[in-house]
């Protein structure tokens, strides 16, 4: 079909889905191939196009003092046919126009509307491709057109594939679903859509391909069930199909056979709207599709347009008349005169011209729901727009060399197509059209939905957009209580290989599967995960230790020797208790300090002894509660000077007592000046300040100081307190043991010394008790952890303070108290005693 104009557009359509080529016998010339099988949606496909441009031509706002117009031809849907008619609409040699007698002048057509087939535009622009002239597709989605060195002509007004598959993961996204089946045709279309979901699904939403499918061309029904076999043993529930009308019906022919229910089917565009997919008998199993559609659009004017097409309007008007009476009689049933010999029996009557097709049942009236056609409106509005912007040029302002514009006289198909990649325009039904770098224009999907009505009828209604824009980037919107769902419980179904991990749990990958499927493995402890499917599980802070449910981190709990705890009760209750035995007896000592019991038994000394072991029971109160810095230095420090202090006044004590022993000898009263009032303090003072050097210089050199320990337990914090300096630490020790041994063996020598002198007996004792303890104690000390340490180091001084306090005041309370007639001089005497 041809209309003449200033400037020509071509255009590319399938009028007839197949072809018949001519037996070659090589004996005579060679017929054309006869084009078979009308297909009224693409002869509306090309009356669009020609409505477009009349439209275009009557607008007076655009391309003013230009008339456009048209060459369309029709491939046949085969692709020897459809390169022919390409190369025909480049080079103008078509025998409708004669040749021109030169090469200068407009080219034959600047710009082609299609092919609507991928195969077909990359055959096409391969060879178009390289003289720049212009191809605007509406149906061509194969992403692989993508590639400007191959195809720098190529625009399309259809979203590539590539942003088909991105809008299918979406889907997937939406619902949760990361494990699907793929199955495509096996050409550039499907194959290409293949290599795409391969390469995105895992990086987009992080699922996977149970399987992939390439579905044969022609009828190989072994092939169709070894496929539709695999699906029924596979766990994937969704089931993504790239292909065409063809291969759906024979795939849906042995689903139908093996009974296979339960799958959610999502279409692409390529048979999203198939009324031939949508019957009675595939309806039970592909009921609640969702699918793929080319947007939508509206184009006022069009069926008043459509209903204008007749088949005598040849007589005033450009149209080529063969087209046109092939839809009439396909639309009416009839056939223009002459007809073929037998035909009046066999098909009806001949045609008159004058039936009305607003009286014909036909789709191809109904402009309600344009997809394909909008595209076609949309393609020719972009060259034009291209070539009005062209001729918007102001010379030397222009594009080209040396700031020159292009000319309709000597315009160039590579000087539109500058134009074109620039082109920014709004439709009247709002959608904006640009191209970007690859030549695809902004994006935008319709999302379908497969409705099975309860009368049995189908309903595709749309549930959804998927789009792109140049400032939000891709968006998916979907109104998901109007999908139609063909399960029993009328909710999307499940697809996944592996239920996702909950918080507290990390994904370990099958061995030899792909990454969705996975088990889900307990986060060790001190580590968590706190969101759904966590590769990995985050470790705690130092201060922190995981939950039992592992999805997060809790302080850990802390652990010192507390006063709150039942342990912490009873060393502190023992502690206040010597205190007050101290005290009570240091009372009683002091009521009775004029007796002969007290008198004899060295009261300075004995006084001071109490004093020390009271402040020996109160120092034990410092290794209880939480440490800090002042009681970790005082505690030992503590400790040593007032045991230091204890075990002075013992040592001195029986230094004395074996002092008078020998005064009593002949010759021996020179000792005792030795052992004067004066030369005890001073004795008891000395050994002391040496303990309490010590005890300064620890703390000056590498001073105790709170630690928290988490060495002990992963899960609690041990308050400790850190020594500093061990080498401290046991220089204090051993000049505590050095003392109690010295006195222990000087009381020891004295044990067997008159009666009056055995106080030296109950020295003995009590240095037997107390090296026990201690001798004890090392292994215990370094043996227990955390509070456990300080509690065995309380004990420790509570075991050797009441050892001491007993064995040296138990006797002489009891004498005190019980037994005061034994408390005179003259009982004393008569016992024969002496108490130093």
């Amino acid at each position: 079909m041809h209309k003449v104009g200033d400037v020509i557009l071509g255009g590319l359509f399938e009028v007839h889905y197949s072809s018949v080529f001519p037996e070659l016998t090589f004996t005579s010339k060679p017929h054309q191939p006869s084009c078979q099988g009308f297909d009224p949606p693409g002869f509306r496909h090309a009356m669009t196009m020609a409505f477009a441009i009349d439209e275009i031509n009557r607008n007076s706002n655009l391309l003013t003092n230009v008339t456009l117009g048209y060459s369309l031809y029709d491939n046949c849907a085969t692709l020897g046919i459809g390169f022919s008619a390409a190369l025909s609409l480049a080079s103008g040699r078509e025998e409708r126009f004669p040749l021109q007698e030169t090469c200068l002048g407009t080219p034959p057509v600047l710009g082609i509307v299609g092919d609507p087939f991928s195969t077909f535009s990359i055959a096409t622009s391969n060879v178009l491709g390289l003289f720049r002239l212009p191809i605007v597709s509406y149906f061509a989605t194969c992403s692989c057109l993508n590639d400007r060195q191959r195809f720098p002509s190529f625009f399309r007004t259809i979203p590539s594939d590539a942003f088909q598959v991105h809008a299918m993961i979406q889907i997937l996204k939406w619902f949760g679903w990361t494990w699907a089946g793929l199955l495509v045709s096996d050409d550039d279309y499907g194959l290409h859509a293949a290599r795409s979901f391969q390469s995105d699904l895992a990086q987009s939403s992080g699922g996977c391909l149970a399987y992939l499918e390439v579905l044969p061309w022609g009828n190989d029904s072994k092939e169709y069930k070894r496929i539709v076999d695999m699906m029924k043993k596979s766990t994937a529930r969704v089931v993504i199909v790239f292909a065409h009308q063809m291969h759906m019906i024979q795939l849906m022919q042995e689903v139908v056979k093996q009974n296979v229910t339960g799958l959610q089917w999502i279409a692409s565009e390529a048979w999203t709207l198939i009324d031939g997919l949508q019957t009675p008998a595939f309806m039970p199993y592909l009921g609640g599709t969702l699918g793929i559609a080319i947007r939508h659009g509206q184009i006022t004017g069009l069926r008043d347009f459509l209903l204008k097409i007749h088949p005598d309007q040849n007589h005033n008007s450009d149209y080529e008349n063969s087209m046109v009476n092939q839809f009439w009689e396909h639309t009416f049933q009839c056939r223009f005169a002459p007809p073929p010999a037998g035909w009046m029996e066999a098909r009806g009557v001949l045609c008159t011209g004058d039936e009305d097709l607003e009286d014909v049942e036909t789709e191809f009236l109904d402009v309600s729901n344009l997809r394909p056609e909008y595209n076609i409106y949309k393609a020719v509005y972009a060259l034009a727009y291209a070539l009005d912007d062209m001729m918007q040029c102001v010379p030397g302002r222009g594009p080209f060399s040396r700031r020159s514009c292009a000319t309709l006289q000597r315009l160039e198909p590579w000087q539109l197509m500058y134009y074109l990649e620039k082109v920014n325009f709004t439709t009247p039904f709002g959608d904006q059209v640009s191209f970007d770098e690859n030549g695809d224009a902004l994006p935008n999907y319709d999302i379908m939905n497969w409705k099975w009505l309860p009368n049995g009828r189908t309903k595709v209604h749309s549930v959804g957009v998927v789009k792109k824009s140049a400032f939000k980037g891709e968006e998916l919107t979907l109104d998901e209580d109007r999908i139609y769902w063909n399960f029993n419980s009328k909710k999307p179904p499940r697809s996944v290989c592996s239920e996702s991990c909950p918080p507290g749990t990390r994904m370990a990958r099958k061995k030899g599967q792909p990454v969705c499927c996975f088990d889900c493995i307990p986060c060790s402890e001190g580590k968590f995960s706190n969101q759904t499917d966590s590769m990995e599980c985050t470790r705690c802070p130092e201060d922190f230790w995981s939950s039992p449910q592992r999805d997060q981190c809790v302080p850990k709990k802390t652990e010192f020797l507390s006063y709150h705890e039942p342990l912490g009760i009873c060393l502190t209750t023992a502690s206040l208790l010597g205190t007050f035995i101290c005290a009570f007896v240091l009372g009683i000592f002091t009521y009775h300090r004029s007796t002969p019991m007290v008198r004899a038994n060295n009261s300075e000394l004995s006084f001071l002894l109490l004093v020390s072991l009271k402040l020996c029971f109160l120092c034990s109160l410092l290794f209880i509660g939480r440490p800090r810095l002042w009681t970790c230095q005082l505690r030992h420090a503590a400790f040593g000077i007032s045991f230091v202090l204890c075990v002075s006044c013992i040592l001195v004590k029986t230094m004395v007592v074996l002092a008078v022993f020998k005064a009593s000898k002949p010759g021996g009263g020179t000792n005792l000046k030795w052992f004067g009032a004066m030369q005890q303090r001073g004795t008891v003072l000395v050994l002391t300040c040496i303990q309490a050097a010590i005890c300064t210089a620890w703390i000056v050199t590498a001073s105790p100081v709170p630690h928290k320990n988490t060495q002990y337990h992963n899960d609690k914090i041990v308050y400790e307190c850190v020594v500093g300096s061990t080498v401290g630490f046991a220089v204090l020790l051993s000049y505590i043991g050095l003392l109690a041994i010295l006195s222990f063996l000087l009381a020891f020598l004295a044990r067997n010394l008159p009666d009056n002198f055995n106080e030296a007996k109950l020295i003995t004792f009590s240095m037997l008790i107390f090296c026990a303890v201690w001798v004890a104690f090392v292994p215990a000390y370094v043996n227990s952890p955390g509070k456990y340490a300080d509690a065995v180091e309380v004990f420790a001084i509570l075991a050797s303070s009441f050892g001491l306090l007993v064995a040296l005041f138990g006797p002489k309370c009891y004498i005190i108290l019980l037994r005061p007639e034994r408390n005179t001089k003259k009982a004393i005497m008569g016992r024969g005693t002496i108490k130093g």
